[in-house]
């Protein structure tokens, strides 16, 4: 199936009452591991990528080759967006040329009144070329390619005037982290959530920092209007925890375990069994 924009597997997945995996992809392996993994298990997904990953991978053209081609070899027939993923101002145009059906803009840095005003014009140029748009009040928790937000709660009065700009997905910061979380993370806001859902216009919210937030309330945020949880860290921590395991076992030792293909491996498999589970907590399963 083509790479396509991400809204409407939001929009069903917001009607249907479950949650669309971002993953977010940093190099060939990633982005092996999602599209077999979500192919197996027919769900739709979106392959996140920050500005920082992009760069790692020879830049915004090179990412959609890839996935692209890949997207193709594995005959892939679910949908599949690529999102840009906490993008700037000047990101977002670099990817919506480079060909990503799907921007996330992220202007929560910005005064209120400026990141309402780039959002619009975000949204008229993404729209123009069928490409969906996300975007944020309230900063998000934790560290994400050196933008670091402390996890405020968004305002519900600046969530309506946001999402009314006409973005297809919303973030508003509900106590999430980016990253591990601490032990005394006191956990989601439901209700700032409940709140934020109220003034939404309808439109699908996002959860950030999937990784380490327990299944239980994943899934009620889910319940509550969330259609997209964004996951990272934990795709990295075992992919370092498998390839650190085969080292330590003096496997790459053994005939060609040195060979990159056979090194990468158990990373690989171990990305794959994350993503199955996060789509079983998701229920996107069999929703493609």
């Amino acid at each position: 199936m083509a790479v396509v924009s991400a809204k409407e597997m939001l929009l069903k997945a917001y009607k249907e009452g479950y949650g669309v995996a971002q993953i977010n992809i940093n190099n060939l392996e990633w982005i092996k591991a999602v599209l077999t993994t979500v192919e197996e298990l027919k769900s739709p997904v979106i392959l996140g990528v920050s500005e920082g990953a992009a760069k790692y991978m020879g830049g915004y053209k090179t990412v959609m080759a890839m996935v692209r081609s890949l997207d193709e070899f594995y005959n892939v027939s679910v949908p599949v967006a690529v999102h840009l993923d906490h993008g700037s101002y000047e990101g977002s145009y670099k990817a919506l040329e480079a060909g990503f059906t799907s921007i996330m803009f992220d202007g929560s840095h910005y005064p209120f009144e400026e990141n309402l005003a780039k959002t619009k014009e975000i949204v008229a140029a993404c729209h123009a070329k069928g490409v969906s748009v996300e975007a944020e009040v309230g900063s998000i928790g934790g560290e994400e390619d050196g933008v670091i937000g402390m996890g405020e709660l968004a305002d519900p009065k600046e969530c309506d005037i946001i999402s009314a700009t006409g973005v297809d997905m919303f973030a508003a910061g509900i106590g999430n982290i980016h990253g591990k979380y601490p032990a005394n993370w006191q956990g989601l806001s439901f209700e700032t959530l409940a709140e934020v859902k109220k003034v939404s216009h309808g439109v699908p919210l996002v959860l950030h920092g999937g990784t380490g937030i327990p299944a239980e309330m994943v899934q009620k945020a889910i319940s509550m209007g969330v259609s997209k949880i964004n996951v990272n860290t934990e795709l990295q921590l075992v992919f370092a925890a498998a390839t650190r395991k085969y080292i330590e076992e003096g496997k790459d030792l053994v005939g060609k375990g040195f060979d990159p293909r056979k090194l990468l491996a158990p990373g690989y498999e171990a990305m794959k069994d994350i993503i199955k589970e996060k789509i079983a907590v998701f229920g996107s399963a069999n929703k493609a």
